[in-house]
């Protein structure tokens, strides 16, 4: 009787799992960006959540949960039920960099997520003020060289992103440069502005009024190669081989959501990239669109995962 009992009950929890697969989503989702609001995150999440929404039936609801560099909302999501209605939308910071930077890490970007899609990639652009004397990046290399130490670069912080794009800079020009940290990218803007520090790594969503008004000057971009929403700006690694330092955007869920769920998602997310009003509103803020398998994802991750490690590791950077 108990191996009939233990039988019926496998067989109704098999039934309720793929109703489950069948209805979802039959209640709003959480979407989850592990910074505050107002910053480059919202220019594709509040975009994807609207068109998801509407391919979906349900509302996506961004939820904007900063701090300590990500790590709170990555652990948000990695402590939730794993039934779709918590999802992910992270980048390179906290998929990749966080793992080696902090000692100490709430969650495990490869054990406590379900890999759903990369999702699309921006550059940073290399920008100085424009009392500095540099036209191209080659330039720049000359004058860090002839003013060895002199030069200073902002970033948001210890570990961000701009921060490891200046380390990786200065480890393939073989320059001596200083490093401002900033409390995030809003306080850092001004003091680029009036010249305090000399140049930095920024996306064009916060330089692109400014090298519009002439008050910074963009040198190029720190994808490999042109960005097809910026291709008269020139690569770094056009002069630095091997230079690449993009900024890219993933979409996960918890560990265990069913991969159903995971596939549904992945096929939502394709048809929204694949969306010409989704795909022009992005890429007008420089950030192109790409799209993969979750296989695709997870495989990616660990790769850029492994190729950081060495960046940050070089650079000394260390968050307690």
């Amino acid at each position: 009787m108990k191996a009939i009992s233990r039988s019926l009950w496998l067989f109704a929890l098999t039934l309720s799992l793929q109703s489950f697969a069948q209805n979802y989503p039959n209640k709003p989702i959480r979407l989850v960006l592990p910074y505050p609001p107002g910053g480059g995150t919202d220019v594709i999440a509040r975009p994807l959540a609207q068109k998801l929404t509407e391919q979906l039936g349900q509302q996506v609801i961004v939820d904007n949960r900063g701090g300590a560099n990500g790590n709170i909302g990555m652990e948000f999501v990695a402590k939730s039920p794993p039934d779709g209605y918590t999802l992910l939308f992270a980048l390179t910071a906290q998929y990749a960099v966080n793992p080696t930077l902090y000692p100490k890490l709430p969650y495990d970007p490869v054990r406590d997520y379900a890999p759903i899609s990369l999702l699309a990639n921006a550059p940073y652009l290399l920008v100085v003020h424009p009392s500095l004397p540099a036209k191209t990046t080659a330039e720049l290399i000359t004058l860090m060289k002839a003013r060895a130490g002199q030069l200073a670069y902002s970033s948001s912080g210890n570990g961000s992103g701009a921060h490891l794009a200046g380390e990786m800079f200065r480890s393939l020009a073989k320059v001596n440069i200083t490093h401002v940290p900033y409390k995030g990218a809003g306080p850092a803007m001004p003091d680029l502005i009036a010249g305090q520090v000399q140049f930095s790594f920024v996306t064009y969503t916060a330089a692109g009024p400014h090298i519009k008004t002439g008050r910074l000057r963009a040198l190029g971009v720190t994808t490999a190669k042109r960005s097809p929403t910026l291709p008269d700006l020139p690569a770094i690694a056009e002069t630095l081989a091997g230079y690449d330092s993009a900024v890219w955007y993933g979409f996960a869920a918890p560990a265990g959501t069913p991969a159903d769920t995971v596939a549904r998602l992945n096929s939502e997310v394709l048809r929204v990239l694949a969306a010409p009003d989704f795909r022009n509103r992005i890429m007008l803020e420089a950030v192109a669109p790409i799209g993969s398998t979750p296989d695709e994802f997870g495989n990616f991750m660990k790769s850029e995962i492994a190729r950081w490690a060495k960046v940050v590791k070089d650079s000394g950077a260390k968050v307690d």
